[in-house]
């Protein structure tokens, strides 16, 4: 190995050492390797074309659609990146990126960080608040963004969309209105609100947005949580065990729609009839859609639930925005989030009265240029057609699985092979930490996320402390998922040559589980 790949995978691993490693195995897997590399001369990467691949399947396999990946490639510039024998970022690096995180965020196309530059540039403005030109522009493109969300999640008004920082403060913002009181009766006979008793059910299988939430507003009124489960085999939304939950005293449900591990889809429909039909009457469902919003078309009215958030750092949008879709006269039925400018109807110095929905929950200047990105990733991804995303996305999503599935030594985890999952996939290996194993991509510019991807209680469920992960997007092409396959066969190689077993199992067994602190 050239030595200055030699000094990128001992300064990687040097400082993954610095975070807490969960065991004294783990650290001396690391240590072993640290000191392996530098004194070995072979490279990690290794040919597969050495191997015996007479039933490689896939070297046949053809997407239906294959023109759609390299049609938008050139939208994202990102996408160029080349890495350098360090697996640091250079312009004349031999190794190309090869994106695979976009579960975490999406990249944004150029007609996204052009209309970011266009509105700085030309339109820079308060909004809502002036006369002038600049300010009547401004809030023209800002109400244009709310338009244009509206229309692509099928919204019955405009008025149904608040624009939010992101899917966490959606989130937020409706667990804090509805328990601002702290379980006693609002002056306002018709405003939403939890009280003692109340039960609050989610599942064990959420982001900790769609738990910490719940847990602070239960403590703020006395209401109950409950959850549903996480089958201990994929962690599938276990419908049975959520019907017994659902009674006369549920006020409140919110489920993810897509899991961000497991890639299965919640049976939404289902769930929504066993709340009609056996919750207290008036009882809302919440949709956490950061994982379908930018999948596959999302129809809220068809959904029949009550609430929606969603990201739009995860639709090609820009970082800090969101939304929250809610049904008007649930909106306008709840208390404000935050108080100040804009929320507002009058304000005297005894009592204020408030704006309706959406401004009663846009208070101060809201994000503006984030906003008018997020337009912009709606307009383009609305341009290739989400269906067609989908269809592309179920295939390539099907391909990876399958691929994974091969690999020996590796445990897929969600729905078995031939299920519907969304393009991700979560996995463990038996030979290395994925921590370990994101640093060897890494340096491979294979990008990947490790750790417990905010689903801690999952993972315990899963009897898993952390997972890799490997989630795709619609820019993502076969050969993306081929050439993580050969350097995750070839690392996984690499470490059972060491002879011992940095993986989960002899984590779990130190007893030390949730002391390991992710690098990524």
């Amino acid at each position: 190995m050239p030595n200055s790949q030699t000094l990128a995978i001992t300064l990687h691993l040097s400082v993954a050492a610095a975070f807490s490693p969960p065991s004294a195995q783990h650290a001396f897997v690391r240590q072993r390797t640290v000191l392996s590399v530098a004194s070995s001369s072979p490279p990690i990467i290794t040919s597969l074309a050495d191997k015996n691949n007479d039933d490689a399947w896939w070297r046949d396999f053809q997407l239906n659609d294959p023109s759609l990946a390299p049609s938008v490639f050139d939208d994202f510039p990102i996408l160029s990146t080349r890495l350098d024998s360090d697996g640091k970022i250079s312009p004349d690096g031999a190794k190309r990126l090869v994106y695979l995180d976009s579960a975490a965020t999406s990249q944004k196309p150029t007609a996204v960080t052009d209309a970011l530059t266009r509105y700085y540039e030309c339109a820079n403005s308060n909004v809502h608040r002036g006369a002038h030109a600049l300010s009547r522009e401004a809030t023209e493109q800002y109400e244009a963004a709310r338009d244009k969300v509206a229309s692509f999640v099928n919204a019955q008004s405009r008025n149904e969309i608040v624009f939010t920082s992101g899917a966490t403060e959606a989130i937020n913002l409706v667990a804090s209105s509805l328990s601002h009181t702290c379980g006693k009766a609002p002056s306002n006979a018709r405003e939403l609100y939890l009280q003692e008793g109340d039960e609050i059910v989610i599942t064990e299988a959420e982001h900790h947005s769609n738990i910490v939430p719940w847990q602070m507003a239960a403590e703020r009124t006395g209401a109950v949580l409950k959850y549903v489960p996480a089958c201990s085999v994929t962690g599938a939304f276990d419908l049975e065990a959520f019907r017994e939950l659902i009674g006369p005293k549920t006020k409140f449900v919110s489920t993810q729609h897509v899991s961000n591990v497991l890639g299965n889809i919640n049976p939404i429909e289902s769930i929504v009839k066993i709340v009609r039909s056996r919750a207290a009457p008036g009882a809302k469902v919440m949709l956490d859609a950061c994982q379908s919003v930018p999948h596959m078309s999302v129809d809220v009215q068809a959904l029949g639930v009550d609430f929606v958030a969603a990201s739009g750092h995860k639709m090609c949008g820009p970082t800090g925005i969101g939304f929250l879709w809610g049904k008007e006269s649930a909106l306008n039925s709840m208390a404000p989030y935050q108080g100040g400018g804009e929320m507002i109807d009058d304000v005297y110095m005894d009592h204020s009265t408030y704006a309706q929905a959406p401004a009663r929950f846009e208070a101060g200047t809201p994000p503006i240029a984030q906003a008018i990105g997020l337009g912009a990733a709606v307009d383009y991804l609305g341009k290739i057609g989400m269906d067609r995303i989908h269809d592309y996305e179920v295939e390539l999503a099907h391909y990876l699985r399958r691929r994974l599935g091969d690999v020996e030594g590796v445990t897929v985890l969600g729905p078995p092979l031939g299920q519907d999952r969304a393009a991700l996939c979560a996995f463990v290996c038996e030979v290395v930490h994925p921590s370990d194993l994101s640093t060897f991509l890494d340096v491979e510019g294979v990008a990947i996320r490790a750790g417990h991807h905010c689903c801690q209680p999952l993972h315990r469920a899963l009897g898993y402390s952390h997972s890799a992960r490997a989630s795709l997007y619609f820019y993502n092409t076969k050969e993306d998922v081929d050439d993580f396959i050969k350097v995750l066969e070839d690392t996984l190689k690499f470490f059972a040559s060491l002879g011992g077993d940095g993986g989960e199992e002899n984590e779990a067994e130190s007893g030390d589980i949730d002391a390991f602190v992710p690098i990524f």
